[in-house]
């Protein structure tokens, strides 16, 4: 009986999402920098945004429109030129009007994905860990209709 519930308790711990598995401290510093992400945006705050990022950022939209040769179509766009468009003040917002959120939907191990919703867009990101320190490696994005 005794090793029933014991192979019992054992699988449903290793079937729990991996969210549920990582420590608070875990997902309080990918939600960090999620929010250093979208704060730094709607900032307009540079420097916020780019610690935020990995150097070879891959940050990519769905074209409703793909160019004439593209089958599957996709709009890029890097580290460097999200930092300039946030330098310019492209999403600046007064802080009254921000409603944002952040929710990371798995971790294992030095890889995370969250989800990051505005009113102007949602966000997924593959998040990496350098050591003790969390970056955005990949985002995908999507306008929001308004």
């Amino acid at each position: 009986m005794r090793l029933a519930v014991l192979l019992t308790l054992l699988t449903l711990a290793t079937a729990l999402p991996a969210r549920a598995q990582a420590d608070a401290a875990t997902i309080q510093a990918i939600e960090a920098v999620a929010y250093d992400y979208v704060d730094g945006q709607l900032e307009g705050d540079p420097a916020r945004v780019a610690r935020a990022l990995h150097p070879d950022l891959a940050k990519r939209a769905v074209r409703s429109v793909p160019d004439k040769d593209e089958v599957l179509g996709l709009r890029r766009m890097s580290k460097d030129e999200l930092v300039e468009l946030t330098r310019q003040g492209v999403l600046k917002t007064p802080k009254e009007k921000w409603d944002r959120s952040v929710r990371v939907l798995d971790v294992t191990g030095t890889v995370a994905v969250a989800r990051v919703e505005t009113p102007w867009f949602v966000d997924y990101f593959h998040m990496g860990r350098f050591g003790d320190r969390w970056v955005i490696v990949n985002a995908m994005w999507q306008p929001k209709s308004r």
